[in-house]
């Protein structure tokens, strides 16, 4: 049988790549390395559709499948894949696999190293807030697959898409791109800064209209050649970034676009300089995509916010607990300590990653009065803080003890803010950074309670 496919990685993604494949005919052998995965629980409804699934398994070019689908956490160049592709099989990633099944539709792909999640969530809000079926997916919320395996296919997909995505996605072209931010990340994986932002190129590439942050000072630099006729953000106004002509910008306290006022800049109920261009980004692709001002601005104004993203969990003694969980990178740490107020209580750590410190080091000197450590990370950290001259650090090692740490000495230091914003990955001692920041989130809620 010639229909014969490998998905590797039983995670969300894999597993709508198994369950979109077998209902379309195709023979499907679902593996994973672990012996018990994040999402075991799955496989017994896996079998029962017809997917073969293969646990403690790693994938190996011998294996009979013409088409190979891999999850966003398999290495791109892992040897196995490169010899199959030597052979001539179809190595795509799960979002290759959507997109060919949803490419009729129209799409709103966003990528950036930092702040896609929020960018991600706020479109799809104000798309759904005007009546239209536009779910958030891929990296937040469903599986890119499982929109794909609707009965009833959506309006507008508004995924948010990782440069592991895209690495996989040759022929991915949304309608829209909207590129947030670039800064050094996964290095590990992607080895170079120039691969890395050559990977994230390639989604405004091949979409019809890119949108691109016109603050951030490496894509003003590196973006500005690549693309015919981007539409470019500012939050500091039309001439801010001249001599390029923003499309979406803030003016006199109202976001604008192409010279409309669309919604009060201060309409988005999330902190820090940051969101107003995350929300400049949104606003942008509502306004290409024809929604009218007052569906767009309806769609910010009822906007909850995102979790794990300087997510406010509790207020204790007039002090907020602020879940910021999912700052895995030095970068989005520093925004994140840059939109709180001070003097805060730092809760860092977990895996630790490459990239530069000095931004998280300079907000850490300018807004923390003590920093708790937690995770594998920590001595380094430690290691870190010592060098920059900032002594006001404990090792506490768990997340336990860093929320009963910080309900002790917040009174002490009359701290305003304690601060998840672990500048880390999470596989250290959670899952993802999902687990890790609703770990946090129960604890301050049971403690403080």
């Amino acid at each position: 049988m010639d229909k014969q496919a490998h998905v590797i990685g039983l995670g969300k993604s894999g597993i709508a790549a198994a369950r979109l494949l077998a209902q379309q005919g195709w023979q499907v052998v679902l593996s994973d390395r672990n012996t018990t995965p994040l999402l075991a629980e799955a496989v017994s409804t896996l079998e029962s559709e017809g997917v073969i699934v293969r646990l403690g398994h790693s994938f190996t070019a011998a294996d009979e499948a013409s088409l190979i689908v891999v999850s966003p956490g398999v290495p791109w160049d892992l040897p196995a894949l490169v010899t199959a592709r030597e052979q001539g099989k179809e190595v795509i990633g799960e979002a290759e696999l959507a997109w060919r099944n949803l490419s009729d539709r129209p799409w709103v792909g966003i990528t950036g190293t930092n702040g896609k999640t929020t960018v991600t969530a706020l479109t799809a809000a104000i798309f759904q807030a005007a009546g239209l079926n536009a779910p958030a997916c891929g990296n937040i919320g469903e599986a890119i697959g499982e929109i794909a395996l609707q009965p009833t296919p959506p309006d507008w997909v508004v995924a948010e898409l990782s440069s592991y995505q895209i690495e996989a996605a040759a022929t991915l072209a949304p309608q829209i791109s909207l590129w947030t931010t670039f800064t050094p990340d996964h290095l590990a994986r992607h080895h170079t800064l120039e691969n890395y932002f050559r990977i994230k190129a390639k989604l405004s590439h091949q979409a019809e209209l890119v949108v691109l942050n016109g603050d951030d000072p490496y894509l003003r630099t590196q973006a500005v050649d690549l693309f015919p006729q981007p539409y470019w953000t500012s939050t500091q106004g039309r001439e801010a970034i001249a001599p390029l002509i923003p499309f979406a910008y803030i003016e006199d306290g109202w976001v604008k676009v192409d010279g409309q006022a669309i919604v009060a800049a201060d309409a988005l109920h999330m902190v820090g300089t940051h969101n107003q261009q995350n929300l400049l980004l949104a606003v942008a692709a509502a306004h290409l995509a024809g929604l009218d001002a007052a569906a767009i601005a309806h769609g910010v104004n009822t906007f909850p916010g995102v979790p794990h993203r300087l997510e406010r969990v509790a207020t204790w003694q007039g002090i907020d607990f602020i879940n910021d969980s999912k700052a895995t990178n030095y970068d989005a740490a520093a925004v994140g300590l840059r939109a709180i107020a001070p003097p805060a209580i730092l809760i860092a750590g977990g895996e630790a990653k490459d990239g530069d410190d000095r931004e998280w080091l300079d907000e850490i000197q300018a807004k923390a009065a003590r920093v708790l450590l937690i995770g594998s990370a920590a001595p380094q950290f430690a290691a870190k803080l010592d060098q920059a001259g900032f002594a006001a650090y404990e090792i506490v090692e768990t997340m336990e003890r860093a929320v009963h740490r910080s309900t002790e000495l917040a009174p002490q230091l009359s701290i305003k803010t304690v601060l998840l914003s672990p500048a880390c990955a999470s596989f250290d001692q959670y899952p993802n950074f999902e687990v890790r920041g609703d770990h946090f989130r129960s604890l301050c809620q049971s403690i403080l309670a």
